[in-house]
């Protein structure tokens, strides 16, 4: 959960990056190149902040739900350290393998939650990116492009060459937001 949380930061801190690289002057815009930054359009369109604001909601839906495991886990455990003198043995283990279940528990639990928010958070990214891919193709003719280059692979471009802007506005208005939506069951693998 930490490392979704963590994304999200990353993205925003992206989106902030770039713009401010753009008031600096890298020379020519070469005819026919073009530049796409992902993570900005998901950072700075409503339909990107609208996925960080639902995914950032199911976090903490989660963490509600795990917190009475956590919180029954280290009280449990601490009171068996301090009773270990005072409890009888067979109460004491008993106690024990009472803990050690709800921590197996506790533990399916937290890695299913992860995988659910993991799987959703793709999903949901997948609509954004259904709903880009068009405009991308838009803007590749209109534009005259004749190679559209990632900003993960170029470590500086003049603006003009940018699309990005282009496509956050287009996204707005075809995508202004995602629907509502919950935390998704990760679909069951096929046996093999």
């Amino acid at each position: 959960m930490k490392t979704l949380a963590f994304g999200a930061f990353a993205v925003a801190m992206l989106a902030g990056s770039a713009a401010a690289a753009q008031t600096q002057n890298f020379g020519p815009a070469i005819p026919g190149v073009c530049i796409y930054h992902h993570d900005r359009l998901t950072a700075q369109s409503t339909a990107g902040q609208s996925l960080v604001a639902g995914v950032q909601r199911l976090q903490q839906e989660v963490q509600a739900e795990l917190a009475p495991y956590e919180q029954f886990i280290q009280t449990e455990g601490q009171a068996l350290q301090q009773g270990q003198a005072s409890i009888p043995q067979d109460q004491l283990q008993q106690r024990a393998q009472a803990l050690e279940a709800r921590y197996r528990e506790f533990e399916g639990l937290r890695q299913t939650r992860t995988a659910e928010l993991r799987y959703t958070l793709a999903y949901q990214q997948r609509q954004i990116d259904q709903a880009v891919d068009p405009i991308l193709a838009a803007l590749y003719a209109e534009r005259g492009c004749g190679i559209l280059l990632t900003a993960d692979s170029v470590l500086r471009a003049n603006p003009q060459m940018d699309i990005t802007e282009a496509a956050i506005q287009r996204l707005n208005a075809a995508l202004p937001s995602l629907p509502a939506f919950s935390r998704m069951p990760v679909p069951a693998q096929p046996a093999q």
